[in-house]
């Protein structure tokens, strides 16, 4: 922008950036017969990952490990290649029976619900967005 008249010139930039919409929440009704059985065979101290948005959506990401490292580097526990994502994004962190996502201060960020979230804790059936995936995060609801 310029000042005609001799003064200062202002410059304005402005950074739109895609904030993931919130899904409705998922339930094991809506999922395939074979998902349905994986995740009712999960056990107590473990969740499922499944993606349904991105490029390798219909995959399947098992949580059985304390720490579950996320990103676009190939030596994460989820390599997930796309230049949305970070290269160390996020990870998934089990406590006992207790999950939660913690972003590694990704440009992009992690959400879960639609929300920004930097450590949040997970319960059946929460969407978690990382860069262009979205994950449904599954536990066996304490059937087993």
């Amino acid at each position: 922008m310029s000042d005609l008249s001799g003064g200062n010139s202002t410059t304005s930039i402005s950074i739109k950036r895609d904030l993931p919409t919130p899904v409705p929440e998922r339930t094991l009704e809506n999922l395939s017969p074979a998902d349905r059985g994986v995740i009712n065979e999960l056990g107590d101290d473990s969740a499922l990952l499944l993606v349904q948005k991105g490029p390798n959506a219909g995959a399947r990401y098992l949580l059985n490990s304390d720490i579950t490292t996320v990103g676009r580097n190939p030596e994460n526990d989820i390599f997930l290649d796309d230049v949305t994502v970070s290269r160390k994004h996020a990870e998934f962190r089990r406590n006992g029976r207790l999950f939660t996502v913690k972003d590694n201060g990704s440009l992009n960020g992690t959400y879960v619900n639609g929300d920004i979230a930097e450590s949040t804790e997970l319960v059946n059936g929460d969407s978690v967005q990382i860069g262009k995936y979205r994950l449904l995060f599954m536990t066996n609801g304490g059937k087993k």
